[in-house]
């Protein structure tokens, strides 16, 4: 009787053993996000023409070109969602808004959330939207330290104006 006890008390720290192997395993295999949902952030909004409250969608059969100003932009106010573009740390999305043929307004959509991008961005991003409006375009100096950002935010200024049908430029 005693062979057949410390069998059966060998089976169950095998078995024992076994189990706890097995959850450890499946703890570390477990993948966890902090970025938020795979299809992006929460602030993150469609691309393109954003109709504002009160107003109607453009008509489907006027062309991009009809009703343009002199710079090649839209002559009444348009607003405008541009891409999530990743800058390696999350999404940088960017909102504009044209009137009377000029960026009268550059919003941050989306940006990375993580301390560092941050830090990086309370400098960068406002300084960005600046340059933005200075230029009247998506073609601005990179800043030093916020290149990613810089290069995102660029791109998706450009693609709000491609959106709005907005030539810009000096």
């Amino acid at each position: 009787m005693v062979n057949g006890e410390s069998g059966w008390r060998m089976r169950r720290i095998v078995l024992g053993l076994a189990g706890t192997v097995a959850a450890v395993v499946l703890l570390f295999s477990y993948r966890t996000s902090t970025a938020g949902p795979s299809r992006g952030p929460v602030g993150e909004a469609p691309p393109g023409i954003v109709t504002p409250l009160g107003t109607s969608a453009p008509d489907a059969g006027t062309s991009p070109g009809a009703g343009s100003a002199s710079r090649g932009g839209p002559a009444g106010p348009v607003t405008a969602n541009g891409t999530a573009e990743d800058n390696g740390y999350g999404p940088v999305q960017v909102q504009v808004t044209i009137s009377n043929g000029r960026i009268v307004e550059v919003t941050a959509v989306a940006l990375p959330e993580d301390g560092h991008s941050r830090r990086i961005n309370s400098g960068a991003v406002p300084r960005l939207r600046r340059e933005v409006l200075a230029a009247q375009s998506a073609q601005v100096d990179t800043i030093s330290g916020a290149t990613l950002t810089s290069e995102a935010y660029a791109r998706s200024v450009q693609a709000a104006l491609d959106a709005a049908h907005f030539g810009g430029g000096a």
